[in-house]
């Protein structure tokens, strides 16, 4: 019998990346060989484009694709630094997406595990740092509407702010250990027709009642949250997607 051959499975042409992309695969490749390390500060934008010879605009995207995988942390105006080391439960958790052992139904079990407590204590603990950071990512929301990356980012950051706002640095540890998972998930989703604007306002309602201290309605809005999401995945993507792994960033 003659061997076995692969070659025709699972191989599909190598699509052209785009530019902010190859922007950054350099940055994280000098991440990953600690050519920038933990708490290093990164070229300014300006900088970025002049070294790299691409627009402005191509280094403003890779920067958002940087912050939202949780390789880098904003400090304002413009500026990053590179984020700490990464946490280990998430390198095990995104292990198990690369290998497809993981679904969407059982990400989003995990999400109601998680996240409807957390929002209840982060309503009671909450300061103004941590609204001033719900409300910077709702804002960036809101005006990254038109683009998945910039609105996926800031969504994320919303959602760790949260975590971070209970004081519970364990808590805080899953969250941040979720957020690639939750990354691919609300790529799959964002194109839905009205999900961006839906869940934008969703957000909102979560925020008022923080912002009111009403541990009781956070609950309630993020449990509509999460099960609207359910929702527009199970009947607008499809019933079979709900059961189906998440797919790795680059085939999004």
């Amino acid at each position: 019998m003659a061997p076995r051959t692969v070659l025709d499975e699972g191989f599909v042409p190598v699509e052209k990346q785009k530019t902010y992309e190859l922007v950054a695969d350099h940055l994280i490749a000098m991440i990953g060989d600690r050519r920038l390390r933990p708490g290093d500060a990164l070229p300014t934008e300006k900088e970025l484009a002049t070294r790299f010879r691409v627009g402005r605009s191509s280094v403003r995207e890779a920067l958002r694709i940087l912050e939202s995988k949780g390789l880098i942390r904003s400090l304002g105006k413009g500026s990053f630094v590179v984020a700490p080391s990464l946490n280990p439960l998430s390198e095990s958790l995104l292990l198990l997406f690369t290998l497809r052992e993981a679904t969407m139904r059982e990400l989003f079990e995990v999400r109601k595990l998680l996240e409807v407590q957390t929002v209840a204590l982060a309503a009671e603990r909450r300061t103004r740092a941590d609204l001033k950071r719900m409300e910077q990512a709702i804002r960036d929301m809101d005006e990254g509407i038109a683009s998945p990356h910039r609105y996926i980012a800031a969504d994320l950051q919303f959602h760790l702010a949260i975590a971070e706002a209970t004081k519970n640095r364990i808590v805080a540890r899953l969250m941040h250990a979720i957020r690639g998972l939750l990354q691919r998930a609300l790529f799959t989703i964002y194109d839905i027709p009205g999900s961006p604007q839906r869940s934008l306002e969703q957000h909102r309602q979560i925020f008022s009642a923080i912002l009111k201290k009403d541990a009781s309605e956070a609950r309630t809005r993020m449990i509509e949250h999460l099960s609207r999401v359910e929702h527009d995945i199970r009947n607008i993507l499809g019933g079979k997607a709900w059961e189906q792994y998440i797919r790795p960033l680059d085939e999004v």
